[in-house]
Protein backbone atom coordinates (compact mmCIF):
# COMPACT_ATOMS: atom_id res chain seq x y z
CA UNK A 1 0.00 0.00 0.00
CA UNK A 2 3.00 2.30 0.51
CA UNK A 3 4.26 2.00 -3.03
CA UNK A 4 0.67 2.76 -4.18
CA UNK A 5 0.47 5.93 -2.30
CA UNK A 6 3.92 7.12 -3.12
CA UNK A 7 3.25 6.25 -6.97
CA UNK A 8 -0.31 8.35 -6.99
CA UNK A 9 1.75 11.11 -4.95
CA UNK A 10 4.53 11.29 -7.71
CA UNK A 11 1.51 10.60 -10.40
CA UNK A 12 0.23 13.47 -9.09
CA UNK A 13 3.40 15.83 -9.16
CA UNK A 14 3.52 15.41 -12.87
CA UNK A 15 1.15 17.80 -13.33
CA UNK A 16 2.76 20.79 -11.26
CA UNK A 17 6.47 20.14 -11.55
CA UNK A 18 7.93 21.44 -15.49
CA UNK A 19 8.59 19.47 -18.03
CA UNK A 20 12.46 18.86 -17.06
CA UNK A 21 12.04 17.79 -13.76
CA UNK A 22 9.11 15.68 -15.10
CA UNK A 23 11.97 14.19 -17.19
CA UNK A 24 14.31 13.36 -14.48
CA UNK A 25 11.65 11.74 -12.36
CA UNK A 26 10.94 9.46 -14.95
CA UNK A 27 15.08 9.10 -14.79
CA UNK A 28 14.87 8.16 -11.77
CA UNK A 29 12.00 5.37 -12.27
CA UNK A 30 13.90 3.70 -14.36
CA UNK A 31 16.96 3.31 -13.01
CA UNK A 32 15.12 2.32 -10.26
CA UNK A 33 13.60 -0.80 -12.24
CA UNK A 34 17.56 -2.13 -12.77
CA UNK A 35 18.78 -0.71 -8.80
CA UNK A 36 15.72 -3.18 -7.94
CA UNK A 37 16.54 -5.77 -9.53
CA UNK A 38 20.25 -5.37 -8.64
CA UNK A 39 19.61 -5.24 -4.90
CA UNK A 40 17.68 -8.78 -4.98
CA UNK A 41 20.71 -10.04 -6.94
CA UNK A 42 23.51 -8.89 -4.48
CA UNK A 43 21.93 -7.51 -1.50
CA UNK A 44 18.87 -10.23 -0.86
CA UNK A 45 21.09 -13.22 -2.60
CA UNK A 46 24.60 -12.13 -2.68
CA UNK A 47 25.47 -12.58 -6.19
CA UNK A 48 27.63 -9.72 -7.25
CA UNK A 49 27.10 -8.24 -10.94
CA UNK A 50 29.09 -5.90 -12.65
CA UNK A 51 27.24 -6.48 -15.84
CA UNK A 52 23.72 -5.12 -14.96
CA UNK A 53 24.40 -2.09 -17.75
CA UNK A 54 24.87 -4.57 -20.70
CA UNK A 55 21.87 -5.90 -19.41
CA UNK A 56 19.73 -2.82 -19.53
CA UNK A 57 21.66 -2.31 -23.15
CA UNK A 58 19.81 -5.68 -24.09
CA UNK A 59 16.42 -4.50 -23.13
CA UNK A 60 16.86 -0.86 -24.63
CA UNK A 61 17.74 -2.34 -28.18
CA UNK A 62 15.33 -4.83 -28.12
CA UNK A 63 12.78 -2.09 -27.35
CA UNK A 64 14.16 0.05 -30.23
CA UNK A 65 13.78 -2.97 -32.28
CA UNK A 66 10.75 -3.99 -31.90
CA UNK A 67 9.61 -0.14 -32.00
CA UNK A 68 10.49 0.02 -35.24
CA UNK A 69 9.35 -3.38 -36.67
CA UNK A 70 5.53 -3.20 -34.77
CA UNK A 71 5.36 0.38 -33.14
CA UNK A 72 3.30 -1.08 -30.29
CA UNK A 73 5.14 0.38 -27.05
CA UNK A 74 3.47 -2.50 -24.49
CA UNK A 75 4.77 -5.27 -26.37
CA UNK A 76 8.23 -3.70 -27.60
CA UNK A 77 8.50 -3.55 -23.41
CA UNK A 78 7.42 -6.88 -22.59
CA UNK A 79 9.53 -8.36 -25.72
CA UNK A 80 12.55 -6.06 -23.92
CA UNK A 81 11.70 -7.94 -20.60
CA UNK A 82 11.46 -11.42 -22.48
CA UNK A 83 14.94 -10.81 -24.04
CA UNK A 84 16.76 -9.97 -21.05
CA UNK A 85 15.62 -12.49 -18.80
CA UNK A 86 16.63 -15.48 -21.19
CA UNK A 87 19.79 -13.46 -21.56
CA UNK A 88 19.87 -13.25 -17.85
CA UNK A 89 19.13 -16.86 -17.21
CA UNK A 90 21.97 -18.26 -19.66
CA UNK A 91 24.48 -15.21 -17.72
CA UNK A 92 22.73 -17.12 -14.84
CA UNK A 93 23.78 -20.48 -14.95
CA UNK A 94 27.18 -19.87 -15.44
CA UNK A 95 27.19 -17.77 -12.53
CA UNK A 96 25.18 -20.03 -9.97
CA UNK A 97 28.76 -22.39 -10.50
CA UNK A 98 31.05 -19.13 -9.69
CA UNK A 99 31.39 -17.40 -6.70
CA UNK A 100 33.52 -14.18 -5.73
CA UNK A 101 35.80 -12.64 -7.83
CA UNK A 102 35.04 -14.94 -10.20
CA UNK A 103 31.59 -14.22 -10.63
CA UNK A 104 32.87 -10.23 -10.91
CA UNK A 105 35.36 -11.47 -13.51
CA UNK A 106 32.30 -13.04 -15.83
CA UNK A 107 29.78 -10.17 -15.19
CA UNK A 108 32.62 -7.40 -16.21
CA UNK A 109 32.61 -9.49 -18.81
CA UNK A 110 29.26 -9.07 -20.20
CA UNK A 111 29.57 -5.32 -19.39
CA UNK A 112 32.56 -4.83 -21.40
CA UNK A 113 31.41 -7.31 -24.21
CA UNK A 114 27.92 -6.39 -24.71
CA UNK A 115 27.83 -2.38 -25.68
CA UNK A 116 30.09 -3.58 -28.44
CA UNK A 117 28.08 -6.28 -30.13
CA UNK A 118 26.49 -3.05 -31.33
CA UNK A 119 29.61 -1.55 -33.49
CA UNK A 120 30.41 -5.45 -34.48
CA UNK A 121 26.61 -5.35 -36.03
CA UNK A 122 26.09 -1.77 -37.15
CA UNK A 123 23.83 -2.71 -39.38
CA UNK A 124 21.15 -3.86 -38.09
CA UNK A 125 22.32 -2.16 -34.28
CA UNK A 126 23.40 1.35 -35.73
CA UNK A 127 27.21 0.97 -34.53
CA UNK A 128 28.29 4.13 -32.55
CA UNK A 129 25.53 6.08 -33.77
CA UNK A 130 23.00 3.47 -32.26
CA UNK A 131 19.09 3.92 -33.10
CA UNK A 132 16.53 6.03 -33.41
CA UNK A 133 12.86 5.13 -33.00
CA UNK A 134 9.21 6.77 -33.32
CA UNK A 135 6.97 6.80 -29.87
CA UNK A 136 3.52 7.52 -30.87
CA UNK A 137 1.87 10.64 -28.65
CA UNK A 138 -0.02 10.43 -25.39
CA UNK A 139 -3.54 8.71 -26.18
CA UNK A 140 -4.69 12.01 -25.12
CA UNK A 141 -4.53 13.96 -27.07
CA UNK A 142 -1.38 16.24 -29.16
CA UNK A 143 -1.92 18.74 -26.60
CA UNK A 144 -0.71 17.06 -23.52
CA UNK A 145 3.04 17.38 -22.03
CA UNK A 146 5.12 14.77 -23.70
CA UNK A 147 7.32 14.55 -20.90
CA UNK A 148 5.00 13.95 -18.18
CA UNK A 149 3.48 11.17 -20.39
CA UNK A 150 7.39 9.78 -20.21
CA UNK A 151 6.97 10.15 -16.55
CA UNK A 152 3.68 8.02 -16.55
CA UNK A 153 5.53 5.29 -18.35
CA UNK A 154 8.50 5.30 -16.36
CA UNK A 155 6.61 5.44 -12.69
CA UNK A 156 4.36 2.59 -13.70
CA UNK A 157 7.27 0.57 -14.89
CA UNK A 158 8.64 1.15 -11.53
CA UNK A 159 5.32 0.47 -9.79
CA UNK A 160 5.50 -2.57 -11.34
CA UNK A 161 9.02 -3.70 -10.49
CA UNK A 162 8.70 -2.68 -6.85
CA UNK A 163 5.24 -4.34 -6.16
CA UNK A 164 6.72 -7.68 -7.90
CA UNK A 165 9.72 -7.71 -5.80
CA UNK A 166 8.23 -6.87 -2.48
CA UNK A 167 6.27 -9.36 -2.92
CA UNK A 168 8.91 -11.83 -4.34
CA UNK A 169 10.84 -10.85 -1.02
CA UNK A 170 8.43 -11.57 1.46
CA UNK A 171 7.43 -15.17 -0.02
CA UNK A 172 9.30 -18.38 0.28
CA UNK A 173 11.71 -17.61 -2.82
CA UNK A 174 12.54 -14.54 -1.01
CA UNK A 175 13.41 -16.04 2.22
CA UNK A 176 15.47 -18.66 0.05
CA UNK A 177 17.44 -16.24 -1.49
CA UNK A 178 18.48 -14.62 1.64
CA UNK A 179 19.27 -18.46 3.40
CA UNK A 180 21.45 -18.92 0.57
CA UNK A 181 23.57 -15.33 0.97
CA UNK A 182 23.64 -15.84 4.75
CA UNK A 183 25.26 -19.70 4.36
CA UNK A 184 24.86 -21.81 1.42
CA UNK A 185 25.64 -24.92 3.25
CA UNK A 186 23.38 -24.14 6.02
CA UNK A 187 20.30 -23.47 3.11
CA UNK A 188 21.77 -27.45 1.25
CA UNK A 189 21.28 -29.26 4.32
CA UNK A 190 17.86 -27.33 4.74
CA UNK A 191 16.78 -28.72 1.35
CA UNK A 192 17.15 -25.30 -0.59
CA UNK A 193 18.38 -26.02 -4.39
CA UNK A 194 20.75 -23.28 -4.18
CA UNK A 195 22.44 -23.39 -7.93
CA UNK A 196 18.33 -23.25 -8.85
CA UNK A 197 17.96 -20.03 -6.14
CA UNK A 198 20.89 -18.49 -7.57
CA UNK A 199 19.29 -19.02 -10.95
CA UNK A 200 16.32 -17.64 -10.59
CA UNK A 201 17.41 -14.27 -8.30
CA UNK A 202 19.52 -13.66 -11.41
CA UNK A 203 16.96 -14.38 -14.07
CA UNK A 204 14.50 -11.67 -11.56
CA UNK A 205 17.79 -9.29 -11.33
CA UNK A 206 17.82 -9.31 -15.21
CA UNK A 207 13.84 -8.61 -16.23
CA UNK A 208 14.25 -5.82 -13.94
CA UNK A 209 17.38 -4.78 -15.50
CA UNK A 210 15.93 -5.17 -18.89
CA UNK A 211 12.71 -3.26 -18.43
CA UNK A 212 14.33 -0.28 -16.74
CA UNK A 213 16.80 0.30 -19.89
CA UNK A 214 13.86 -0.52 -22.19
CA UNK A 215 11.96 2.63 -20.03
CA UNK A 216 15.28 4.73 -20.56
CA UNK A 217 14.99 3.97 -24.58
CA UNK A 218 11.66 5.01 -24.35
CA UNK A 219 12.61 8.30 -22.57
CA UNK A 220 15.70 9.27 -25.26
CA UNK A 221 13.98 7.69 -28.44
CA UNK A 222 17.01 6.47 -29.27
CA UNK A 223 19.81 3.76 -27.96
CA UNK A 224 23.39 3.80 -28.62
CA UNK A 225 26.60 2.03 -26.90
CA UNK A 226 27.63 5.04 -25.18
CA UNK A 227 24.49 5.03 -23.16
CA UNK A 228 25.43 2.01 -21.63
CA UNK A 229 28.71 1.62 -20.84
CA UNK A 230 30.66 -0.07 -17.85
CA UNK A 231 30.61 3.31 -15.95
CA UNK A 232 26.47 2.47 -15.78
CA UNK A 233 27.54 -1.20 -14.22
CA UNK A 234 30.00 -0.04 -11.66
CA UNK A 235 27.29 3.08 -10.51
CA UNK A 236 24.71 0.52 -10.05
CA UNK A 237 26.60 -1.39 -8.00
CA UNK A 238 27.53 1.83 -5.60
CA UNK A 239 23.59 3.19 -5.79
CA UNK A 240 22.85 0.12 -4.35
CA UNK A 241 25.31 -0.15 -1.97
CA UNK A 242 25.03 3.96 -0.85
CA UNK A 243 21.22 3.64 -0.73
CA UNK A 244 21.38 0.66 1.55
CA UNK A 245 22.18 -2.82 0.39
CA UNK A 246 19.59 -5.67 0.54
CA UNK A 247 16.72 -2.86 0.93
CA UNK A 248 14.17 -1.70 -1.79
CA UNK A 249 13.63 1.54 -0.11
CA UNK A 250 17.54 1.92 -0.51
CA UNK A 251 17.32 1.10 -3.98
CA UNK A 252 15.21 4.23 -4.45
CA UNK A 253 17.57 6.32 -2.92
CA UNK A 254 20.50 4.75 -5.13
CA UNK A 255 18.45 5.33 -8.26
CA UNK A 256 17.96 9.26 -7.11
CA UNK A 257 21.64 9.18 -6.89
CA UNK A 258 22.24 7.95 -10.25
CA UNK A 259 19.93 11.07 -11.63
CA UNK A 260 21.23 13.41 -9.19
CA UNK A 261 24.93 13.38 -9.45
CA UNK A 262 25.19 14.25 -13.48
CA UNK A 263 23.37 17.45 -12.65
CA UNK A 264 25.55 18.11 -9.70
CA UNK A 265 28.66 17.37 -12.00
CA UNK A 266 27.12 20.12 -14.50
CA UNK A 267 26.62 22.60 -11.96
CA UNK A 268 29.80 22.37 -10.48
CA UNK A 269 31.70 22.72 -14.07
CA UNK A 270 29.18 25.89 -14.67
CA UNK A 271 30.28 27.50 -11.69
CA UNK A 272 34.01 27.39 -12.04
CA UNK A 273 35.49 28.88 -15.56
CA UNK A 274 37.04 25.49 -17.14
CA UNK A 275 38.10 24.85 -20.76
CA UNK A 276 35.51 23.07 -22.68
CA UNK A 277 38.54 20.28 -22.97
CA UNK A 278 38.62 19.56 -18.97
CA UNK A 279 34.53 20.46 -18.51
CA UNK A 280 34.39 17.65 -20.98
CA UNK A 281 36.83 15.38 -19.74
CA UNK A 282 35.67 16.32 -15.75
CA UNK A 283 31.98 15.68 -16.44
CA UNK A 284 32.87 11.97 -18.07
CA UNK A 285 35.16 11.19 -14.38
CA UNK A 286 33.73 13.29 -11.56
CA UNK A 287 30.76 11.43 -11.10
CA UNK A 288 32.70 8.73 -10.82
CA UNK A 289 34.33 10.35 -8.16
CA UNK A 290 32.10 11.58 -6.03
CA UNK A 291 30.25 8.19 -6.31
CA UNK A 292 33.38 6.65 -4.69
CA UNK A 293 34.08 8.93 -2.17
CA UNK A 294 30.54 9.12 -1.47
CA UNK A 295 30.66 5.57 -1.00
CA UNK A 296 33.60 5.84 1.65
CA UNK A 297 31.94 8.12 3.78
CA UNK A 298 28.74 6.20 3.77
CA UNK A 299 30.30 2.77 4.64
CA UNK A 300 32.43 4.72 7.41
CA UNK A 301 29.29 6.60 8.87
CA UNK A 302 26.28 4.76 7.99
CA UNK A 303 27.02 0.80 6.80
CA UNK A 304 23.80 0.44 6.11
CA UNK A 305 23.67 3.22 3.72
CA UNK A 306 20.87 6.08 3.42
CA UNK A 307 17.97 3.43 4.23
CA UNK A 308 19.66 2.58 7.61
CA UNK A 309 20.42 6.33 8.52
CA UNK A 310 16.89 6.87 7.89
CA UNK A 311 15.57 4.06 9.98
CA UNK A 312 17.89 4.87 12.77
CA UNK A 313 16.19 8.13 12.83
CA UNK A 314 13.14 7.89 14.80
CA UNK A 315 15.65 5.41 17.23
CA UNK A 316 17.38 8.28 18.10
CA UNK A 317 14.43 10.36 18.57
CA UNK A 318 12.55 8.09 20.70
CA UNK A 319 15.77 8.04 23.12
CA UNK A 320 16.51 11.71 22.68
CA UNK A 321 13.02 12.57 23.67
CA UNK A 322 12.88 11.35 27.18
CA UNK A 323 16.36 12.84 27.74
CA UNK A 324 15.23 16.53 26.72
CA UNK A 325 12.17 16.37 28.49
CA UNK A 326 14.65 15.57 31.48
CA UNK A 327 16.71 18.39 30.91
CA UNK A 328 13.61 20.64 31.03
CA UNK A 329 12.27 19.80 33.74
CA UNK A 330 15.33 20.37 35.58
Amino acid sequence: MKIVGAFLLLLGLTWIIPAFQNYQLATVAAYLCATAGLTVLTGQNGQLSLGHGALMATGAYTVALMQNAIGVLVLSLAAGVLVTTAAGAVIGVAAARLRGPYLAGVTLAVAVVVPGIATMFDDVLGGDQGLTFYLAPPPFGYDFPFERWQAWIALGAALLTMLLLGNLAASRFGREFRAVRDDEIAAKLSGIHVARTQILAFVVSAAAAGLGGGVLAVLAQSVSPGAFSLTLSLFLVMAIVVGGLGSLAGAVWGAILLVALPDLTARVTDVFALSSAFAQRLEGNLPLAIFGITLIVVMILAPGGIQGLVRRVPYRLMVIAPLLRLVKGR
